[in-house]
């Protein structure tokens, strides 16, 4: 009570004293109740048997005094809540009465329930345990991590918290948000889901090269097209920008415009339409320069994505395994596709499984087989010559028919045939000729895989060499209008000339009237008739690309549809049957357009705005035509993470197409009426204008040293060298790491031979232990009747676990769970045993009767055998 009393007069004197050293007190108070408590019911129970009035007496008295201690606490509590601040009462919850002991302990849990949510995705559980134990363990990290916190920075610990789970949401919602942005990506996810990856791939090739035609489309139409719109000089007041006198009557027809002629050929779709006047507008806009450089950076820009493209394909391709090791393995647990999800589709995948297992059966059976070595290379050769031959074919009869448009062109009132011979002729030759290819390569029976990337190859040396046949052709209409424009140069300069001296010759001091553009005679500009050409080989793929998707797919699949019911055979199962998505046609022909477009943007700004609608219209169009008329390939195979064999191509041509251009620009001259460059002997004569004019002079001197062929010659061998020295440590790379995939496959069958050696060797002790059991007993009997007789030491003494392990490791074979423990001896066996009687192991006694004194020839000391 004096206690009590004390206590209450510290309080009534401190009453702002720290509420943990009171919550301490109490748990004390609340310790020593209980106690006294236990200890007066362990009274009771004692004396239970003989209770007494002495007895009774203290229990009535120790329940008054508990009746007491109650009233006090409570009146020590609603003066602890009257002395208590609001922002304290609000504060007291379960985590402030928590100790520095349970929020250690709390912290475990917390982090271990966090390292928990971290590796979820490892744990080898079913996917509902995993779901529950990932709620129950975010729910256990939302409630307690705020606990964590103690005294005044329990408020920001708990916020900082608050904002870094707030930041990892948003993240996460924005990550949501970009893959929402991207464009056609769920009709991508459903055109992969029934057909499999592989045609997926396809369009996502196709969004790639819509993204790259549409950064190249803002360069042409932002810098160079509506400068000239805005800036430049209107339609009609020059002669460049207006349709001549005899044209004039039929510049708005149809079967003109369709053939870009008329209005359109005079308009900013074409090279010619732009004016060669060095600075235009208010703001100066130098657009020779402009449409020079954005000419150039379009190569540049695709070179550089492309490559970009291919190393981060190299980078993030993991590697699907080595053909030549654990073929079935890797057959077995890498060939689903996990993205099917159509259940025809995933019918074709497992059958393609089948199918790829039996092949490769046969592959190994097959493998061993002799073969008439010399009749397979004859059929290859004789197949190689063939397609040869096509090639060359289709070579010569597109420069024969770009030659016969030459003459067509000179003509008057010639058909529609005439005027559309040669892209209707390059449309039927891609049509065409790779059914035919694919014919002749089944003379040279390679396997699938080696075969496809030879069909492919021969598909694109057929686009390419008719590309470069047609260029080659046009090149010789380009010289024979070069030739004319010297004469037209001529008649255009004596038609100024007669205009201005006839308006003089009147004696009239007025300055004459000009003479109106469209009575101006003009030059051919080769430019621009380079470009319509372009342009219309553009637009006629797509045509002949539609129609035959609208014809071949979508025509086929009706028929097949609808007359199924009433034919003879199953149409379905049979000829024509449901068309098939080709991959590798559709990404050639997208490799080959583009070729086409950064060829002809040079010559046709307009073209790459073509090209945007041909991709933009082709993404509806073809993911349309796949779902509604194509059906999942018999054989499915999972696209590669690495698209760089099409990059690859793709690169190539791009290369290819940055040559003719190359060679215009340094070598031929420009049309003297038409375009940026008009008056001047090459289009490269610009830069050095610019350099001259707007540059300081050591600038220009510079680029005079800089582009002298003297320091050219030497960068370029230095290129050179360095791509060779690349090249070789790529290679050295390529061995080392060959060279350590031998060893550890060398490594790996050490291993398994060292397992199976240990397995042999395992059975033959195991034998020999199945013939030495008889006589080890007969040996170890009177031992054991010696012990026996001999008092045990204890168990539990390290004297007798030292005896015990002794004996065990005196005696080798000493019972089944020894033998099962210990590994057996590796011993070299050179002779089967016998049954006789063999020597004793040291400490054991010789069995039989044998004196039992000093052998002769031995020492008293000597152990005897």
């Amino acid at each position: 009570k004096d206690k009590e009393e004390d206590e209450s007069k510290e309080e009534d004197n401190g009453p702002r004293q720290n509420r943990a050293s009171k919550r301490k007190k109490h748990q004390r108070k609340n310790s020593d109740g209980k106690k006294t408590e236990e200890g007066v019911s362990h009274k009771r129970e004692r004396d239970k048997k003989a209770p007494t009035k002495e007895q009774k007496d203290s229990e009535n008295k120790e329940k008054k005094t508990n009746k007491e201690k109650g009233k006090e606490r409570e009146n020590k509590e609603k003066k602890e809540r009257k002395n208590s601040t609001p922002s304290t009462t609000s504060s007291s919850s379960d985590e402030e009465s928590l100790s520095e002991e349970e929020l250690a302990m709390l912290m475990e849990q917390v982090e271990q329930k966090k390292k928990l949510i971290s590796t979820m995705r490892n744990k080898p559980w079913r996917m509902v345990k995993k779901l529950s134990m990932l709620r129950e363990a975010q729910a256990f990290v939302e409630k307690f991590e705020g606990a964590l916190g103690k005294g005044k920075g329990k408020k920001l610990y708990a916020y900082k918290i608050m904002m870094a789970k707030k930041w990892v949401k948003f993240k996460r919602d924005f990550a949501n948000f970009k893959t929402q942005c991207i464009p056609w990506e769920m009709k991508i996810k459903e055109v992969e889901s029934h057909f499999g990856s592989s045609v997926a791939s396809y369009f996502i090739f196709l969004r790639w090269m819509y993204g790259v035609n549409l950064v190249l489309f803002g360069l042409i139409f932002g810098l160079v097209i509506i400068p000239e719109v805005l800036m430049g000089m209107p339609y009609g007041s020059m002669p460049r920008k207006t349709v001549p006198r005899a044209e004039q009557a039929t510049a708005m027809d149809f079967s003109v415009l369709w053939d870009f002629e008329g209005y359109i050929k005079y308009s900013a779709l074409f090279y010619g339409y732009y004016n060669n006047q060095r600075t235009i507008g208010w703001l100066k806009y130098r657009l020779p320069m402009a449409y020079f450089m954005v000419g150039i950076s379009i190569f540049g820009y695709s070179l550089m994505v492309v490559i970009r493209s291919m190393a981060r394909n190299a980078n993030e391709s993991t590697g699907e395994g080595d053909d030549e090791n654990f073929t079935f393995s890797w057959k077995m647990f890498t060939s689903w596709d996990y993205l099917i999800g159509n259940p025809e589709t995933a019918d074709n995948k497992f059958a393609s499984i089948t199918t790829s297992f039996k092949e490769s059966i046969v592959d190994e059976q097959e493998s061993n087989k002799d073969e008439n070595i010399h009749l397979r290379r004859f059929l290859r050769v004789l197949a190689n010559v063939l397609i040869i031959c096509c090639l060359c074919g289709s070579g010569y009869l597109i420069y024969f028919v770009v030659k016969r448009s030459q003459t067509f062109s000179k003509m008057q009132n010639i058909g529609w045939y005439e005027r559309n011979e040669v892209e209707i002729v390059m449309s039927l030759l891609g049509m065409f000729c790779p059914p035919l290819f694919e014919t002749i390569a089944a003379l040279e029976n390679y396997h699938p895989r080696i075969g496809l990337k030879w069909q492919l190859g021969r598909i694109f040396a057929l686009f390419l060499g008719n590309l470069y046949t047609f260029l080659l052709a046009l090149m010789d209409d380009v010289n024979e209008k070069l030739a004319e424009e010297d004469v037209l140069r001529n008649i255009t300069h004596w038609t100024l000339l007669n205009h201005y001296n006839s308006s003089l010759g009147n004696g009239s001091t007025a300055t004459p009237p000009p003479l109106d553009p469209a009575d101006v005679p003009r030059g051919p500009c080769w430019e621009t008739t380079v470009g319509i050409e372009f342009v219309r080989l553009t637009v006629s793929d797509i045509l002949v690309t539609y129609v035959t998707i609208l014809v071949g797919d979508f025509i086929r699949a009706c028929f097949v549809r609808f007359v199924n019911y009433c034919w003879c055979w199953d149409l379905e199962a049979g000829f024509p049957s449901y068309a098939e998505f080709d991959i590798s046609g559709n990404v050639l022909g997208l490799v080959f357009n583009q070729g086409m477009i950064w060829m002809g943007s040079f010559y046709a700004p307009g073209l790459v705005g073509i090209n945007v609608l041909r991709l933009l219209t082709s993404m509806y169009f073809q993911c349309w035509a796949v779902m509604s008329s194509n059906v999942p390939h018999e054989r499915v195979f999972k696209a590669s993470k690495s698209n760089n064999f099409y990059m690859g191509l793709l690169l190539l041509i791009l290369f290819l197409s940055l040559l003719p251009v190359a060679y215009t620009i340094m070598s031929l001259p420009p049309s003297f009426d038409c375009g940026p460059f008009s008056g001047k002997k090459r289009m490269y004569e610009v830069i050095q204008e610019t350099i001259e004019l707007d540059f300081p002079l050591f600038v220009a001197k510079i680029f005079s040293y800089v582009a002298n062929p003297g320091l050219i010659i030497p960068a370029i061998l230095l290129m050179v060298l360095a791509i060779y020295y690349l090249n070789a440590v790529s290679e050295a790379y390529q061995r080392a790491n060959a060279e350590l995939k031998k060893k550890m496959q060398m490594l790996r069958e050490e291993e398994k031979n060292k397992r199976n050696n240990k397995a042999t060797t395992n059975s033959a002790m195991q034998d020999l232990e199945d013939l030495f059991k008889p006589s080890m007993k007969s040996e170890s009997h009177p031992k054991h009747v010696e012990d026996k007789k001999t008092e045990p030491p204890n168990k539990t003494s390290p004297v007798g676990k030292q005896g015990k392990a002794a004996a065990e490791d005196g005696n080798p074979i000493s019972s089944r769970r020894g033998a099962a423990l210990t590994p057996p001896l590796r011993t070299l066996v050179t002779r089967p045993p016998t049954l006789g009687i063999r020597a004793p192991y040291p400490g054991q006694p010789r069995p039989g009767a044998y004196p039992q004194g000093p052998v002769p020839w031995r020492g008293r000391g000597q152990p005897r055998y």
